[in-house]
């Protein structure tokens, strides 16, 4: 009678197993049906996607970054949607769920990762620089040669390769030379109190506009200040933008010529002078601490 029970209940347990599975056969073979077409639209919105960014000038590394979570997206998409045909509302709720937790303490762990690559990510699409412009951030000047999700390389001018995280470049103020048509060259000098003034602005002034400049931007001077041995001023011309070493050239280009117009005019660079005092108090020269019989 036992038996007989057990294969009752067995035979039982399983007509309604396949009774249930033949009720959600066709919800079953929709939400397979679903996951598919959301795959195949996935791929197809990933290869959109990768190919606007590549029409917009994204670098590489950040245009996959983004279209692979595009991809994941979709994909996501058509998984919940066949959850819900399924009327498993409740897993897709726990998922959802989870993976907010899950993001949360990502987003906690890896903070320092987050914030370089989204600055990555942003400063593909502002485009503040190009590959192979010249900028200086960070106390680093050089040329930018690579940037990845986290960091950006830059090789200085004398060759060394540095890496600055995309965060510390976001946030800090740049300069690109690169971007700008012209660059201002000062140059700064000093000269003796004795001289006149007037004639050495005239003589500097002169000096830069008969350089071979190529721009026609007025030659600009002005005094600065009364230093500890000079008067100081500051000259300043502008050139086309270009390499560093332009740059570099034009500046030692004016500052020999300034020197040899002064030499000329007998205007003064006049040296550092320094006053000694031998006195506690300040104000007595070496002759007066001196004994007089040593003195004389």
């Amino acid at each position: 009678m036992n038996w007989q029970q057990t294969t009752e209940t067995i035979l039982s347990t399983l007509e309604s197993w396949q009774t249930a599975f033949l009720q959600g056969l066709p919800n079953a073979v929709a939400a397979i049906a679903v996951v598919v077409i959301g795959w195949l639209v996935a791929r197809v919105a990933r290869k959109g996607a990768s190919a606007v960014m590549e029409r917009m000038d994204v670098v590489p590394s950040v245009r996959n970054l983004l279209a692979t979570f595009v991809f994941i997206v979709v994909q996501l998409g058509g998984v919940i949607i066949a959850l819900g045909i399924l009327n498993l509302q409740s897993t897709v709720t726990s998922l959802l769920a989870g993976a907010g937790v899950i993001g949360l303490a990502l987003g906690l762990a890896f903070q320092d990762i987050a914030q370089n690559l989204l600055a990555g990510v942003s400063m593909s699409f502002r485009r503040p620089f190009a590959i192979g412009d010249l900028i200086e951030t960070n106390d680093v000047l050089g040329h930018v040669r690579a940037v990845d999700l986290r960091t950006t390389h830059i090789e200085t001018l004398d060759g060394q390769q540095v890496l600055i995280p995309n965060h510390d470049i976001y946030t800090s103020p740049m300069t690109n030379y690169t971007g700008q048509s012209f660059q201002r060259v000062t140059v700064e000098v000093g000269v003796s109190y004795a001289d006149d003034l007037g004639h050495v602005e005239q003589v500097t002034r002169e000096v830069l506009e008969n350089l071979d400049r190529d721009d026609d931007r007025p030659v600009q001077v002005f005094f600065t200040g009364f230093g500890g041995s000079s008067i100081d001023l500051i000259a300043r011309f502008w050139i086309q933008s270009g390499e560093r070493s332009r740059f570099l050239a034009a500046r030692s280009k004016a500052i020999r010529a300034i020197k040899d117009r002064f030499d000329a005019e007998e205007i003064s660079i006049p040296f550092p002078i320094r006053t000694v005092d031998f006195g506690i108090e300040g104000g007595q020269t070496l002759a007066e601490m001196l004994p007089s019989e040593l003195a004389a």
